[in-house]
């Protein structure tokens, strides 16, 4: 079934954002990050056009109403598929579409996408208008501040002045260049400088666009300092590799607390829904790994790890192995104490 629309999609809070990360922030991802922050915006993976007119779309869209809100990230560079895409989106419920300009990928290079259309601002506001006249939904553009040789005030310039010509609702941006030569994705998520102030001076410039800032973020004591100057923080592996620091989101930006108390808590509230998963022939593993980065730096971690990373794989593995190995910490937590 599809997922019921929210009733506030047209007044998303886009304080703090989950960024989309491909292979990562699949349903399962999301949801449990849902159960550790009730407030932040998340993100689907990016789906291209083609996959999703000529796809799966229960496979490739489909999500739990406790998600929302929740926004679909689509790769591509067709007006008139983007706006096809978008109304598929819609019509499944999500809250927000965005448009990915970011991605330096051999994939979308080859199929004239993501970061690639840094270079082509006009298409851009071409695609965002056609989804904009498409659907009833917040249409948002996620870019880098520029790619190879781009001067990166010329080139988030022109780019941000082509989508707010063509209505775009809020603009994200990863604060490093992509360099689609001589750099691997992985390379291009940490080898380029990091370049926030370039960030402050565009919202400076649009002082009405909706600005949030992504890249390299990884203290809570940071999301204070860019949302002094901009709208909103989106944080990508950091909270999916520590997935804990989404338990200060609602407390520090949002005033109230904190849906659940602390990991333990998360697995205890997750188990209903991964019951439900398990009873419809979704593998444990699939479910779990994503939750492989609970409990940092405390006694049993590593144990913890070790027990999902070798038992939740087996062949029918059920809800138990998650509770061993939480049981592994909680042993190490009481045997420190006493």
């Amino acid at each position: 079934m599809r997922a019921q629309k929210s009733n506030e999609s047209s007044m998303l809070d886009r304080d703090f954002s989950i960024a989309p990360m491909m292979d990562w922030t699949d349903r399962h991802c999301r949801f449990f990050h849902r159960i550790l922050s009730a407030k932040a915006l998340l993100y689907s993976e990016m789906v291209t056009t083609g996959a999703v007119i000529h796809g799966d779309r229960q496979r490739l869209l489909g999500f739990s109403g406790e998600e929302h809100p929740i926004a679909v990230q689509l790769g591509g560079s067709n007006p008139k598929d983007l706006a096809t895409s978008a109304r598929i989106c819609a019509d499944f419920g999500y809250d927000e579409i965005n448009l990915n300009v970011g991605c330096p990928s051999d994939r979308v290079q080859e199929g004239r996408f993501g970061a690639c259309l840094m270079a082509e601002p006009e298409l851009v506001g071409e695609c965002v208008a056609a989804m904009k006249a498409a659907v009833d939904l917040p249409v948002t553009v996620k870019c880098r501040i520029g790619i190879d040789e781009q001067d990166p005030e010329a080139a988030l310039d022109r780019i941000t002045a082509t989508v707010r010509a063509a209505g775009v609702d809020a603009l994200i941006v990863h604060a490093r260049k992509a360099w689609l030569k001589g750099l691997s994705p992985k390379e291009n998520r940490d080898v380029p400088p990091l370049d926030y102030g370039r960030v402050y001076r565009l919202k400076k410039a649009n002082p009405d666009l909706n600005i949030s800032i992504n890249g390299g973020i990884k203290a809570v004591e940071e999301w204070g300092t860019h949302r002094a100057c901009l709208d909103g923080v989106m944080v990508g592996r950091e909270a999916y590799q520590n997935p804990e620091i989404l338990l200060a989101v609602d407390p520090t930006l949002f005033g109230v607390a904190a849906p659940v108390a602390d990991g333990f808590e998360a697995i205890e509230a997750m188990a209903p829904y991964i019951e439900a998963q398990l009873a419809q022939g979704v593998r444990l593993s699939s479910i779990t790994r994503h939750m492989i980065g609970l409990f940092p730096g405390r006694p049993g971690a590593r144990l913890y790890r070790r027990h999902l990373a070798t038992e939740a794989v087996k062949p029918g593995a059920g809800l138990e192995v998650l509770f061993e190995a939480a049981a592994h910490v909680r042993r190490a937590i009481e045997a420190k104490a006493a």
